[in-house]
């Protein structure tokens, strides 16, 4: 089959868990990049990653790219690109993106002339001067950074962090991108006992238990490029197939607690929308009085860090009491995701290792600490 140029754009500090999880999809030239991952294959491979990438916010297909320091390059440029191989003639095609560090700076213009331009071509190809754009929904995307212009096309439509079972939620969630990433680099495959402590809409007890099951991520909502007749529905159903056929049980040990008994109701609601609740063993308790036993275990979690200072002040009580209980355990080690710059002071230990990740636009650290056996 045809090979495409996609990218998977991501979150910063993401880029080597979306690489990985490509090259395990059986797709070619995968190149993390800050922010993205751009790599080739088929069509198959749009539906097997929108369906199964746990760590990628989107799937986009790179129709061209080429130099755009004037807005007659960028009118020539998108013009000549093959928007017709897409976009059918009823299809409706808006236009979005950003510019960095490039001559054209504004937006909208670039929209409107990006725009302009694909009409242009469009209207050769199907011999109609109006387009009424009530088909199916073909996202244009482009990205000028250094006045080099990348065009795309958005095969996912809603965020691939929207996986459907967290409707509800609380104040500052924890993206479900950045979930999975944390579980991953914690290490968790479903063997040992994992907790969240402070677990909150349960995004990451969740997304391990998701995780130990092998369940794709995207298995039970729909993106845009389903539509497309371009890319025939015989194709994602042969992936959701596959994806569910990868699918296994196990005798899980995941542990989700808060001291909110709100936020844990709505943590069991999202967990039995997302089909794991029965995988996970929620409660009400305070995370500073933690003392679970195990063999072999692993928290992650992502405890409130405070924006203003009072709350600054009461995230670092939070912290040291945290601390003190987790001193107190054994064999659990701890993955620990805040964006409090007086951390490791305030928890009363330096991490063993950090690692920098952003949650949408904030900077966070991963403090990582190795269970110690009293």
């Amino acid at each position: 089959m045809e090979k495409l140029n996609l990218c998977v754009p991501c979150l910063f500090g993401l880029e080597g868990l979306v690489g990985n999880e490509l090259r395990r999809m059986d797709v070619e030239a995968v190149m993390p990049e800050n922010g993205r991952v751009r790599f080739q294959g088929d069509k198959a491979a749009v539906a097997r990653v929108n369906l199964r990438s746990r760590f990628g916010e989107r799937v986009l297909i790179e129709l061209g790219r080429f130099r755009a320091d004037t807005f007659d390059r960028l009118f020539e440029g998108t013009k000549a690109l093959p928007w017709e191989d897409f976009v059918p003639v009823d299809g409706a095609f808006p236009v979005k993106g950003y510019s960095l560090e490039s001559a054209l700076h504004s937006i909208p213009d670039c929209q409107k002339i990006v725009k302009k331009a694909v009409v242009e071509r469009l209207k050769r190809r199907y011999r109609v001067q109006w387009f009424s754009e009530k088909g199916a929904k073909y996202q244009i995307q482009f990205a000028i950074m250094h006045d080099e212009a990348v065009l795309y096309l958005d095969t996912t439509g809603v965020g691939l962090h929207k996986r459907g079972y967290r409707p509800a939620h609380l104040t500052a969630p924890l993206r479900e991108t950045l979930a999975a990433a944390c579980v991953d680099i914690a290490g968790y495959r479903g063997k040992g006992d994992f907790c969240d402590p402070f677990c909150g809409s349960g995004t990451l007890a969740i997304e391990a238990a998701l995780a130990a099951k092998g369940r794709a991520p995207g298995i039970n909502r729909t993106f845009a490029a389903e539509a497309w007749p371009v890319i025939p529905k015989a194709i994602w159903d042969a992936e959701r197939a596959a994806a569910r056929a990868r699918e296994f049980s196990g005798d899980y040990h995941i542990y989700a607690s808060d001291i909110d008994p709100e936020a844990v109701e709505i943590a069991k609601k999202n967990a039995r929308r997302a089909g794991v609740e029965e995988l996970i063993t929620f409660s009400v308790a305070d995370a500073c009085a933690f003392s679970l036993e195990t063999a072999r275990g692993v928290i992650v979690t992502n405890p409130p860090y405070g924006e203003r200072l009072l709350e600054k002040q009461e995230a670092e009580e939070l912290y040291r009491d945290f601390g003190a209980a987790y001193r107190n355990t054994e064999h659990w080690s701890l993955y620990l995701l805040s964006s409090h710059t007086e951390f490791e002071r305030a928890f009363g230990r330096p991490a063993d290792k950090k690692r920098k990740l952003y949650n949408g636009m904030i900077k966070c650290d991963l403090f990582q600490y190795r269970c110690r056996v009293k």
